[in-house]
Protein backbone atom coordinates (compact mmCIF):
# COMPACT_ATOMS: atom_id res chain seq x y z
CA UNK A 1 0.00 0.00 0.00
CA UNK A 2 3.29 2.22 0.78
CA UNK A 3 3.07 2.66 -3.32
CA UNK A 4 -0.41 4.20 -3.17
CA UNK A 5 -0.99 5.77 -0.31
CA UNK A 6 0.92 9.45 1.04
CA UNK A 7 2.86 8.75 3.95
CA UNK A 8 1.32 5.96 4.34
CA UNK A 9 3.84 4.91 6.97
CA UNK A 10 2.93 8.04 9.53
CA UNK A 11 -0.43 6.70 9.06
CA UNK A 12 -0.33 3.22 10.06
CA UNK A 13 2.42 4.21 12.81
CA UNK A 14 -0.50 3.33 15.97
CA UNK A 15 -0.82 0.06 14.31
CA UNK A 16 3.10 -0.26 14.22
CA UNK A 17 3.65 -1.75 17.39
CA UNK A 18 0.89 -4.20 17.35
CA UNK A 19 2.52 -6.48 15.00
CA UNK A 20 5.12 -7.21 17.27
CA UNK A 21 5.09 -10.36 19.62
CA UNK A 22 7.54 -8.90 22.24
CA UNK A 23 5.13 -5.60 22.73
CA UNK A 24 1.82 -6.21 24.59
CA UNK A 25 -1.22 -4.98 22.83
CA UNK A 26 -2.29 -1.92 23.93
CA UNK A 27 -4.89 -0.05 22.07
CA UNK A 28 -3.75 3.79 22.24
CA UNK A 29 -5.95 6.92 21.96
CA UNK A 30 -4.44 7.57 18.26
CA UNK A 31 -5.24 4.21 16.98
CA UNK A 32 -9.04 4.44 16.68
CA UNK A 33 -8.17 7.89 14.38
CA UNK A 34 -5.81 5.66 12.25
CA UNK A 35 -8.48 3.00 11.91
CA UNK A 36 -11.43 5.33 11.07
CA UNK A 37 -9.17 6.83 8.05
CA UNK A 38 -8.72 3.51 6.68
CA UNK A 39 -12.62 2.63 7.19
CA UNK A 40 -14.11 5.62 5.82
CA UNK A 41 -11.31 5.34 2.98
CA UNK A 42 -12.38 1.99 1.93
CA UNK A 43 -15.66 3.09 1.80
CA UNK A 44 -15.80 6.03 -0.10
CA UNK A 45 -12.81 4.03 -2.26
CA UNK A 46 -15.84 1.31 -2.64
CA UNK A 47 -18.83 3.96 -3.34
CA UNK A 48 -16.54 5.44 -6.11
CA UNK A 49 -16.05 2.18 -7.81
CA UNK A 50 -19.71 1.29 -7.64
CA UNK A 51 -20.83 4.80 -9.29
CA UNK A 52 -17.74 4.50 -11.75
CA UNK A 53 -19.06 1.16 -13.10
CA UNK A 54 -23.00 1.18 -12.65
CA UNK A 55 -23.05 4.22 -15.00
CA UNK A 56 -20.45 2.76 -17.19
CA UNK A 57 -22.26 -0.69 -17.46
CA UNK A 58 -25.36 1.46 -19.12
CA UNK A 59 -23.24 3.66 -21.16
CA UNK A 60 -21.51 0.15 -22.85
CA UNK A 61 -24.98 -1.22 -22.67
CA UNK A 62 -26.16 1.78 -25.29
CA UNK A 63 -22.76 2.07 -27.32
CA UNK A 64 -23.15 -1.73 -28.33
CA UNK A 65 -27.02 -2.18 -29.00
CA UNK A 66 -28.32 -0.97 -32.25
CA UNK A 67 -31.83 -1.31 -30.82
CA UNK A 68 -30.85 1.70 -28.08
CA UNK A 69 -29.32 3.80 -30.55
CA UNK A 70 -32.24 6.16 -30.68
CA UNK A 71 -31.66 9.98 -29.29
CA UNK A 72 -33.33 9.00 -25.85
CA UNK A 73 -30.98 6.85 -25.10
CA UNK A 74 -28.46 8.91 -26.81
CA UNK A 75 -29.12 11.97 -24.38
CA UNK A 76 -29.11 9.35 -20.90
CA UNK A 77 -25.52 8.01 -22.08
CA UNK A 78 -24.50 11.58 -22.16
CA UNK A 79 -26.10 11.70 -18.59
CA UNK A 80 -24.27 8.86 -17.09
CA UNK A 81 -20.80 10.14 -18.82
CA UNK A 82 -21.67 13.74 -16.40
CA UNK A 83 -21.98 11.41 -13.65
CA UNK A 84 -18.76 9.61 -14.29
CA UNK A 85 -16.61 12.53 -14.65
CA UNK A 86 -18.99 14.37 -11.31
CA UNK A 87 -17.74 11.38 -9.39
CA UNK A 88 -14.21 11.50 -10.58
CA UNK A 89 -13.75 15.29 -9.87
CA UNK A 90 -15.04 14.96 -6.25
CA UNK A 91 -13.89 11.36 -4.98
CA UNK A 92 -10.74 11.22 -5.63
CA UNK A 93 -9.66 14.18 -3.63
CA UNK A 94 -11.62 13.07 -1.48
CA UNK A 95 -9.91 9.90 -0.67
CA UNK A 96 -6.42 11.55 -0.33
CA UNK A 97 -8.19 13.74 2.53
CA UNK A 98 -9.48 11.13 3.73
CA UNK A 99 -5.24 9.83 4.92
CA UNK A 100 -4.04 13.61 4.91
CA UNK A 101 -3.96 15.11 8.43
CA UNK A 102 -4.23 18.90 7.05
CA UNK A 103 -7.02 18.59 4.33
CA UNK A 104 -6.44 21.80 1.90
CA UNK A 105 -6.61 22.21 -1.40
CA UNK A 106 -5.18 25.37 -3.60
CA UNK A 107 -7.27 28.08 -5.01
CA UNK A 108 -6.54 27.25 -8.52
CA UNK A 109 -7.55 23.64 -7.91
CA UNK A 110 -10.46 24.85 -6.27
CA UNK A 111 -11.80 27.13 -9.15
CA UNK A 112 -10.80 24.17 -11.39
CA UNK A 113 -13.20 21.60 -9.46
CA UNK A 114 -15.80 24.38 -9.15
CA UNK A 115 -16.03 24.82 -12.68
CA UNK A 116 -16.21 21.42 -13.78
CA UNK A 117 -19.03 20.58 -11.36
CA UNK A 118 -21.07 23.82 -12.23
CA UNK A 119 -21.00 23.13 -16.12
CA UNK A 120 -21.85 19.32 -15.53
CA UNK A 121 -24.47 20.76 -13.38
CA UNK A 122 -25.65 22.75 -15.85
CA UNK A 123 -24.87 20.26 -18.83
CA UNK A 124 -27.70 18.17 -17.17
CA UNK A 125 -30.51 20.72 -17.15
CA UNK A 126 -29.97 21.15 -21.04
CA UNK A 127 -30.23 16.64 -21.19
CA UNK A 128 -32.86 16.99 -19.37
CA UNK A 129 -34.39 19.18 -21.30
CA UNK A 130 -33.16 17.74 -24.65
CA UNK A 131 -35.18 14.16 -23.50
CA UNK A 132 -38.39 16.33 -22.32
CA UNK A 133 -38.22 17.52 -26.19
CA UNK A 134 -37.80 13.81 -27.40
CA UNK A 135 -40.62 12.41 -25.49
CA UNK A 136 -42.97 15.49 -26.40
CA UNK A 137 -42.03 14.78 -30.25
CA UNK A 138 -42.41 11.01 -29.89
CA UNK A 139 -45.58 11.09 -27.58
CA UNK A 140 -47.61 14.48 -28.89
CA UNK A 141 -46.15 15.02 -33.08
CA UNK A 142 -44.84 10.95 -33.77
CA UNK A 143 -45.82 11.70 -37.38
CA UNK A 144 -42.96 14.70 -37.15
CA UNK A 145 -40.94 12.83 -34.67
CA UNK A 146 -38.55 11.11 -37.68
CA UNK A 147 -38.12 13.82 -39.64
CA UNK A 148 -37.48 16.36 -36.73
CA UNK A 149 -35.04 14.24 -34.67
CA UNK A 150 -32.46 13.47 -36.55
CA UNK A 151 -28.58 12.81 -35.77
CA UNK A 152 -27.90 16.64 -36.77
CA UNK A 153 -30.81 17.69 -34.30
CA UNK A 154 -29.11 15.52 -31.67
CA UNK A 155 -25.90 16.54 -32.63
CA UNK A 156 -26.85 20.25 -31.81
CA UNK A 157 -28.36 19.14 -28.40
CA UNK A 158 -25.11 17.92 -27.11
CA UNK A 159 -22.80 20.17 -28.13
CA UNK A 160 -24.99 23.10 -26.71
CA UNK A 161 -25.26 20.89 -23.69
CA UNK A 162 -21.03 20.41 -23.32
CA UNK A 163 -20.35 23.46 -24.95
CA UNK A 164 -22.03 26.54 -23.60
CA UNK A 165 -21.95 25.57 -19.88
CA UNK A 166 -18.19 25.34 -20.06
CA UNK A 167 -18.35 29.20 -19.94
CA UNK A 168 -19.73 28.61 -16.35
CA UNK A 169 -16.40 29.97 -14.13
CA UNK A 170 -15.72 32.01 -11.81
CA UNK A 171 -13.04 34.34 -11.53
CA UNK A 172 -9.60 35.09 -9.50
CA UNK A 173 -10.13 37.88 -6.34
CA UNK A 174 -8.46 38.26 -3.18
CA UNK A 175 -9.98 36.53 -0.73
CA UNK A 176 -10.49 37.27 2.72
CA UNK A 177 -11.36 33.66 4.50
CA UNK A 178 -9.57 30.74 3.87
CA UNK A 179 -11.94 28.30 5.42
CA UNK A 180 -14.35 26.33 3.48
CA UNK A 181 -16.55 23.79 6.14
CA UNK A 182 -17.51 21.68 3.01
CA UNK A 183 -16.54 18.56 1.68
CA UNK A 184 -16.00 19.73 -1.96
CA UNK A 185 -15.46 23.62 -3.76
CA UNK A 186 -19.22 24.88 -4.20
CA UNK A 187 -21.13 28.34 -4.44
CA UNK A 188 -19.87 29.01 -0.74
CA UNK A 189 -15.94 30.21 -2.41
CA UNK A 190 -18.30 33.51 -3.32
CA UNK A 191 -18.26 34.76 0.14
CA UNK A 192 -14.68 34.54 0.62
CA UNK A 193 -13.79 37.20 -2.09
CA UNK A 194 -13.33 40.26 -0.11
CA UNK A 195 -15.03 42.91 -2.92
CA UNK A 196 -17.39 40.61 -4.71
CA UNK A 197 -17.93 42.53 -8.50
CA UNK A 198 -21.16 43.15 -9.42
CA UNK A 199 -20.82 42.28 -12.72
CA UNK A 200 -19.59 39.05 -12.47
CA UNK A 201 -22.76 38.58 -9.94
CA UNK A 202 -24.97 39.65 -12.94
CA UNK A 203 -23.05 37.56 -15.25
CA UNK A 204 -23.52 34.65 -12.87
CA UNK A 205 -27.73 35.46 -12.92
CA UNK A 206 -27.95 35.02 -16.40
CA UNK A 207 -26.04 32.15 -16.42
CA UNK A 208 -28.38 30.38 -13.85
CA UNK A 209 -31.60 32.13 -15.88
CA UNK A 210 -29.97 30.34 -19.28
CA UNK A 211 -28.73 27.04 -17.96
CA UNK A 212 -30.75 26.40 -15.05
CA UNK A 213 -34.12 28.35 -14.80
CA UNK A 214 -35.32 28.21 -18.81
CA UNK A 215 -34.34 24.34 -19.19
CA UNK A 216 -36.47 23.82 -15.95
CA UNK A 217 -39.84 25.42 -17.40
CA UNK A 218 -39.38 24.18 -20.87
CA UNK A 219 -39.11 20.94 -19.09
CA UNK A 220 -42.49 21.11 -16.56
CA UNK A 221 -43.60 22.85 -19.98
CA UNK A 222 -43.60 20.28 -22.05
CA UNK A 223 -44.20 17.08 -19.94
CA UNK A 224 -47.64 18.97 -18.84
CA UNK A 225 -48.28 18.70 -22.66
CA UNK A 226 -47.41 15.01 -22.33
CA UNK A 227 -49.75 14.45 -19.47
CA UNK A 228 -52.37 16.38 -21.38
CA UNK A 229 -52.44 14.62 -24.19
CA UNK A 230 -52.01 11.11 -22.19
CA UNK A 231 -54.97 11.37 -20.01
CA UNK A 232 -57.26 11.92 -23.13
CA UNK A 233 -55.96 9.07 -25.31
CA UNK A 234 -55.86 5.68 -24.76
CA UNK A 235 -54.33 3.00 -21.81
CA UNK A 236 -51.76 2.04 -23.96
CA UNK A 237 -50.35 5.74 -24.95
CA UNK A 238 -50.83 6.45 -20.66
CA UNK A 239 -48.48 3.60 -20.41
CA UNK A 240 -45.79 4.61 -22.54
CA UNK A 241 -45.56 7.73 -21.60
CA UNK A 242 -45.69 6.79 -17.96
CA UNK A 243 -43.03 4.62 -18.67
CA UNK A 244 -40.66 6.80 -20.46
CA UNK A 245 -41.34 9.98 -18.76
CA UNK A 246 -41.69 8.96 -14.38
CA UNK A 247 -38.20 8.00 -14.69
CA UNK A 248 -36.67 11.01 -16.38
CA UNK A 249 -39.22 13.55 -13.93
CA UNK A 250 -37.70 11.53 -10.80
CA UNK A 251 -34.21 12.13 -11.86
CA UNK A 252 -35.72 16.20 -12.80
CA UNK A 253 -37.04 16.39 -9.02
CA UNK A 254 -34.12 15.56 -7.09
CA UNK A 255 -31.65 17.49 -9.02
CA UNK A 256 -33.40 20.22 -8.86
CA UNK A 257 -33.87 19.74 -5.04
CA UNK A 258 -29.90 19.53 -4.87
CA UNK A 259 -29.51 22.97 -7.59
CA UNK A 260 -31.50 24.76 -5.34
CA UNK A 261 -29.87 24.34 -1.67
CA UNK A 262 -26.67 25.10 -3.37
CA UNK A 263 -28.02 28.20 -4.71
CA UNK A 264 -29.21 28.94 -1.26
CA UNK A 265 -26.27 28.11 0.72
CA UNK A 266 -24.26 31.12 -1.70
CA UNK A 267 -27.08 33.73 -0.57
CA UNK A 268 -27.36 33.03 3.12
CA UNK A 269 -24.48 33.80 5.27
CA UNK A 270 -25.24 31.63 8.44
CA UNK A 271 -24.59 27.95 8.37
CA UNK A 272 -26.90 25.16 7.95
CA UNK A 273 -27.43 22.59 10.93
CA UNK A 274 -24.90 20.32 10.63
CA UNK A 275 -27.25 17.22 10.28
CA UNK A 276 -29.13 19.02 6.97
CA UNK A 277 -25.24 19.56 5.62
CA UNK A 278 -25.00 15.96 6.46
CA UNK A 279 -27.38 14.49 4.52
CA UNK A 280 -27.49 17.49 1.53
CA UNK A 281 -23.60 16.31 1.16
CA UNK A 282 -24.52 12.71 1.31
CA UNK A 283 -27.19 13.74 -1.55
CA UNK A 284 -24.80 15.52 -3.49
CA UNK A 285 -21.71 12.85 -3.38
CA UNK A 286 -23.25 9.90 -2.97
CA UNK A 287 -27.42 9.64 -3.75
CA UNK A 288 -27.86 12.04 -6.81
CA UNK A 289 -24.47 9.94 -8.66
CA UNK A 290 -26.10 6.38 -7.90
CA UNK A 291 -29.78 7.12 -8.51
CA UNK A 292 -29.26 7.81 -12.01
CA UNK A 293 -27.88 4.50 -13.33
CA UNK A 294 -30.41 2.47 -11.01
CA UNK A 295 -33.47 4.55 -12.39
CA UNK A 296 -32.56 4.32 -15.45
CA UNK A 297 -31.29 1.06 -15.60
CA UNK A 298 -33.99 -0.80 -13.81
CA UNK A 299 -37.34 1.64 -14.86
CA UNK A 300 -36.40 2.05 -18.54
CA UNK A 301 -37.76 -1.59 -20.23
CA UNK A 302 -34.86 -1.57 -23.47
CA UNK A 303 -32.01 -1.25 -21.00
CA UNK A 304 -32.80 -3.31 -18.49
CA UNK A 305 -33.79 -6.82 -21.16
CA UNK A 306 -29.81 -5.67 -22.21
CA UNK A 307 -28.85 -5.44 -18.67
CA UNK A 308 -30.31 -8.38 -17.23
CA UNK A 309 -28.80 -10.57 -20.21
CA UNK A 310 -25.48 -9.26 -19.60
CA UNK A 311 -25.08 -9.81 -15.93
CA UNK A 312 -26.50 -12.83 -16.37
CA UNK A 313 -23.81 -14.03 -18.83
CA UNK A 314 -21.04 -11.81 -16.68
CA UNK A 315 -22.39 -14.62 -13.76
CA UNK A 316 -22.15 -17.27 -15.82
CA UNK A 317 -18.94 -16.83 -17.81
CA UNK A 318 -17.65 -16.10 -13.82
CA UNK A 319 -18.97 -19.22 -11.71
CA UNK A 320 -18.90 -21.25 -14.56
CA UNK A 321 -18.15 -25.41 -13.50
CA UNK A 322 -14.70 -26.10 -14.90
CA UNK A 323 -14.20 -29.15 -17.11
CA UNK A 324 -10.78 -30.24 -17.69
CA UNK A 325 -9.19 -31.20 -21.22
CA UNK A 326 -9.58 -34.75 -22.05
CA UNK A 327 -8.27 -36.00 -24.74
CA UNK A 328 -8.66 -38.90 -27.20
CA UNK A 329 -7.34 -42.09 -25.76
CA UNK A 330 -4.85 -43.29 -28.89
CA UNK A 331 -5.40 -46.70 -30.48
CA UNK A 332 -3.22 -49.21 -29.72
Amino acid sequence: YYRFIYNYSQVTAPFTPLTSSRVPFVWSAEAPVAFSKYFYFFIMFTLYILITCSNSIIIYLILIHKNLHKPMYTFIAALLLNVVIYATTIYPKLLIDFLSKKQIISYSACLFQFSIIYSLGSSEFVLLAAIAYDRYMAICKPLQYPTIMRKSTVSIFLVIAWLVPVFVTVRHAKLCSFYLNETFCNNRIYTFQCVRSELFAAFALVCLLDLGILPLLFILYTYTKIFLMSYRSCKEIRKKAAETCLPHLTVLITFSCLGCYDVVIARVESDFPKTVRLIMTLQLALYHPLFNPFVYGLKMKEIFKHLKSFLTCTVFWTYRPHRPHVGLKPKS
